[in-house]
Parts: structure tokens; C-alpha cells; sequence
């Protein structure tokens, strides 16, 4: 396996809609098909983002056109880009040269409280939802918020996981963090959180939770987002990405640490605003003494083995 391969769990890219029509392939954009450099192997979770003011029908609707947008995209870059589903047809893509896209969402809102949504999005190749955003839903209260899981919610994740969606806890709060340990029965992720004990903000996780989520086998993916990776934002640096790592690998967290971007939804470090840099990490890492395994293991065999166990 060529260990220049990269697996990104989260970006807002698609539905950037500022960026011109082709989303995924504008140079305005710190994520474009073409800014991917050759001869890495990259997969790429595409998420539909559903903004918190938008519930019911206003929500399907939103998602159903980033869900068009997306397959149109897969369509015109197919020689580029290949829509996958599993970690095998992730592969294929690899072998074929191009860009394993993931289609995700970002807000549980896509459900619309409607039990039955959640059959039909995993027969239209949704394979990960990430269950609030900042704000309340159906679902539960994210980070700017202070419910829990709602009684719905409490039904959703059971049947996220009977469908084979994957269930992520990136924007959930503390106490929606709690109800899911409770209702949870397969590994889930974090798709785009850093350590909570390096940078305070509320959007990163608690020790106690990178503990739990790496006994329970599941996955978080490095958040490049300044504002995440350094208390205030300010003069964010590849340092403060290393005390990052270094709080979740003295945690346990080492085999299932990832990455996820965050590419088109925050503001970006200049060390890490684009593809090509990103992809220089595994170089990164390893000059600051991370030993290969490890450092590959971030960048995409940790995703890989995930994806191998939890994408069927």
C-alpha cells in the first residue's frame, strides 16, 4: 500500500455555493479536485451543511439540492472523482486514480424527525451524519445549546446504526455527548474535534470523552480550524497541532486518530490551507520524531481500518 494516501472526514466544500457552480472543483476554495496533489491517494467526506434556521421540508429541500449538486459533480469529474459508499469501492477509486467521495451530512435536521428519512438516505449513499449543529434540532442541543438527546434522538442513533450510517458527534454538547454513550451500540466518530485540554473551546472534546471514544474503537478526525486548535485563534501554528496530537496519543487515542479538515467551513492555519499541505504532514510528523506507523496512521490507516470495520 503507497503510504501517501490521505483520508479527510469533513468539509463544507459542496455546499459553499459562493464559490461558483462546479464547488468541488473552484479555485476559490481551500478544497478543489484539482488542488489534490498527484500521486496521493485521497478520500474525501463531502458534507451536505444544513444551516440551523432551516427545519422540516426547508431542510429536506436544502439537502436534496447540495444531494444534486453533489451527484452532478460525481458525473461531469468522473474521471477524477468516483462517489463510494464502502472502504472497498474506496479502493477501487485509489486504484483508479481518483478522488474517493463520500457524500455526509452536517446537521440531523436532514431528518426532519422522521424516522423513515433515515432508511431512504442510506439507499441514497449518505454514510455519515453529523447529529446537530451549533444550534437545537430534532435530534438534540450542539454546543451553543444545553439539552440533551431528545426522545427522537434517542430512536435516530439505533437506527442510524441498523442502516449503517455513521453516527457523528462533532457540535454535540456535553450533555448530548453523555446520551449518546448511553444509546450508542457500534463505534462512532468525532469527524472534525480536537483535545479540549490544549484548546478550551466547547467544540473540542473533554479527555474523559477521547478515553471513551478510544476504548469504544471509534475515530476523531484533527480540526484545522484556528479557533480549535489555540485558545482566541491567534497565531494558530503547526505547534499547536502537535500538543493536539500529543494530548490524544498520551490518552490511548493513537490508533484511532484522523483527520478532518474542516476545508471551506473555518479559518485556516497558513500551514494548513490546502490540500497540498495537508498532504505533507506525514513528512511533518515524521521530522518531529512520530514514529511512520503512527504518522500514517493519522493521515489514513486508522480511517482505513474504521472504514474496513464500519462501512459495509
Amino acid at each position: 500500500m503507497d503510504p501517501w494516501a490521505l483520508i479527510d472526514l469533513h468539509c463544507d466544500t459542496l455546499t459553499n455555493w459562493s464559490a461558483g457552480p462546479d464547488t468541488l472543483d473552484s479555485p476559490e476554495q481551500a478544497f478543489s479536485l484539482s488542488a489534490v496533489p498527484p500521486g496521493v491517494r485521497w478520500a474525501q467526506f463531502f458534507a451536505v451543511y444544513i444551516p440551523d434556521r432551516l427545519r422540516g421540508r426547508e431542510a429536506v429541500d436544502y439537502f436534496e439540492r447540495g444531494r444534486a449538486e453533489f451527484l452532478r459533480q460525481m458525473e461531469k469529474f468522473s474521471a477524477r472523482a468516483a462517489f463510494c459508499r464502502t472502504a472497498g469501492q474506496m479502493e477501487a477509486a485509489w486504484a483508479a486514480g481518483k478522488v474517493a467521495s463520500f457524500l455526509t451530512v452536517e446537521n440531523g435536521s436532514v431528518f426532519a424527525g422522521d424516522l423513515a428519512r433515515v432508511e431512504l438516505l442510506r439507499r441514497q449513499g449518505v454514510r455519515c451524519v453529523t447529529l446537530t449543529w451549533n444550534g437545537e434540532n430534532e435530534i438534540g442541543s450542539g454546543h451553543d445549546t444545553a439539552h440533551g438527546l431528545s426522545a427522537f434522538g434517542r430512536e435516530v442513533v439505533p437506527e442510524m446504526e441498523r442502516q449503517g450510517i455513521l453516527v457523528d458527534a462533532s457540535h454535540l454538547n456535553d450533555a448530548g455527548f453523555e446520551d449518546l454513550l448511553q444509546t450508542v451500540r457500534r463505534p462512532f466518530l468525532a469527524t472534525h474535534s480536537n483535545a479540549r485540554a490544549v484548546c478550551g473551546h466547547k467544540r473540542n472534546l473533554t479527555d474523559d470523552m477521547i478515553r471513551e471514544m478510544a476504548a469504544r474503537r471509534c475515530l476523531i478526525g484533527l480540526n484545522y480550524h484556528i479557533h480549535f486548535l489555540r485558545d482566541g485563534g491567534e497565531g494558530a501554528g503547526p505547534d499547536d497541532l502537535m500538543r493536539h496530537i500529543e494530548r490524544f496519543f498520551a490518552l490511548g487515542a493513537e490508533h484511532i486518530l484522523a483527520l478532518g479538515s474542516d476545508f471551506d467551513g473555518a479559518d485556516l492555519p497558513e500551514f494548513l490551507n490546502t490540500p497540498a499541505k495537508a498532504a505533507g504532514l506525514c513528512g511533518w510528523l515524521l521530522e518531529r520524531g512520530v514514529p511512520r506507523q503512527a504518522a500514517e496512521g493519522i493521515l489514513f490507516r486508522n480511517a482505513r481500518t474504521f472504514f474496513e470495520e464500519n462501512l459495509a
